[in-house]
């Protein structure tokens, strides 16, 4: 796919507007970001791969796949060993609950990107952006550098190896089996086992998907039940915890039952984390912390990240999980296409930074935006632009203008 001139006259513009404010003499410093914005255009198929606000930065398309390549771009700009990636995650969205758990694989020792796969293959901007990568292998498992992630199919496999680089695959024949398999697979290489994990439900993909954020930045992994039944897979996991494991329910009883609830009592501490419908449930998750275990995210005040997706583009949030691992760590929230959800509104609203004389003290918030205009509007972005925008307390301008 190619980039027209007028497009990449575009953003390679919009680079050299946003390093005017730096050293007018740090020249390579200018030519790296040009090419890296290039790079992008021509890898992602995209006219401009960013659209940036004052607080939010849009990862610009609705394609899954090149949204999986941007954000894999925007955190691993691979100039150097500080910023490869360790190894790559490779699966198919095609498969969320796959896909969904694959994401603690992104946490380190690997540390680094899911990127996607069809049944068709490598398609070109993933295979492109696996050489840009260069990813080093992780010394913790023996120098893999190439993860594939559930039943890609021979093509997949025989595509990776082509590249050269070392590979390795977790597989299970079911979801819950695949979760149980990518807990052990996890813990031998980083060499414990967590004690906490989260536990959704496989048919439930709006309730449970908000799990991916918090497996992509920490060691816990999602494990899998149905409405009215724990599987096998999932009880050994379990049992493996020796009956001491912190187990965090995500979902209201709709999605996973209070039978259920009860029934993974007999494996350790069981709390439910949910709210009435969707966006009420990713922001008790993003809210929620347990003090004893460290667990949950805990964000109740200003000066945070979060990671905001069209509840009807959920292939993009698994493309945006790694924006809780790397940056401006941020959990999911969902919305809509021409504004946020009332009860997103609300917390959000809830956390905007106040400064007493001069919004210089900080702290600021931001958004990261996965989709284009067609998942999410330029009116929702300049929706949420504005609420995470810093105001004074006392509703007086910067300079003291009333507003």
């Amino acid at each position: 796919m190619r980039t027209t001139a007028k497009a990449l006259a575009i953003a390679v513009a919009g680079v050299f507007v946003l390093t005017a404010c730096s050293d007018k003499s740090d020249n390579k410093g200018a030519t790296a970001s040009a090419n890296q914005t290039a790079a992008v255009n021509s890898a992602a198929g995209t006219g401009m791969p960013w659209i940036a606000s004052k607080n939010t930065t849009r990862i610009n398309t609705d394609n899954p796949q090149e949204a999986a390549v941007i954000v894999s771009r925007t955190l691993w700009m691979a100039t150097g060993s500080d910023n490869r990636p360790g190894s790559i995650i490779l699966t198919d969205p095609g498969h969320w609950q796959n896909a969904l758990v694959s994401a603690d694989l992104i946490h380190h020792p690997s540390n680094g990107p899911i990127l996607f796969v069809d049944k068709n293959g490598i398609p070109e901007v993933t295979a492109n952006e696996i050489k840009r990568l260069k990813p080093m292998g992780t010394e913790a498992n023996n120098g893999v550098q190439l993860i594939l992630v559930g039943n890609l199919g021979e093509k997949v496999e025989d595509q990776a190896k082509a590249l050269g680089l070392k590979t390795d695959k977790v597989t299970g024949d079911n979801p819950a089996a695949l979760a149980e398999a990518i807990d052990a697979y996890y813990s031998k290489v980083a060499g414990e086992q967590p004690a906490s994990v989260i536990v959704g439900s496989m048919d439930s993909e709006e309730y449970t998907m908000p799990a991916i954020n918090w497996i992509a930045h920490m060691p816990e992994p999602l494990l899998y039940v149905k409405k009215n039944e724990i599987p096998q897979e999932t009880v050994r996991a379990l049992q493996a915890r020796g009956g001491k494991a912190n187990i965090y329910i995500l979902g209201p009883e709709n999605a996973v039952s209070s039978d259920v609830e009860k029934e993974l009592g007999k494996y350790g501490t069981v709390v439910r984390i949910s709210g009435k419908d969707p966006y009420a449930n990713a922001v008790a998750f993003a809210k929620y912390k347990d003090a004893k275990t460290g667990f949950g995210w805990g964000i109740t005040t200003p000066g945070h990240n979060f990671s905001f997706v069209n509840l009807k583009s959920p292939d993009l949030a698994i493309a945006a999980a790694p924006f809780s691992h790397l940056g401006k760590h941020s959990p999911l929230l969902w919305t809509n296409q021409d504004s946020m959800p009332e009860p997103v509104m609300s917390y959000v609203m809830s956390l905007q930074p106040k400064y007493e004389m001069s919004p210089t003290e900080g702290p600021y918030n931001h958004g990261w935006l996965t989709g284009s205009e067609q998942s999410l509007s330029a009116k929702a972005q300049g929706e949420i632009d504005s609420m995470l925008e810093i105001v004074s307390k006392s509703d007086e301008g910067h300079g003291g203008i009333h507003h």
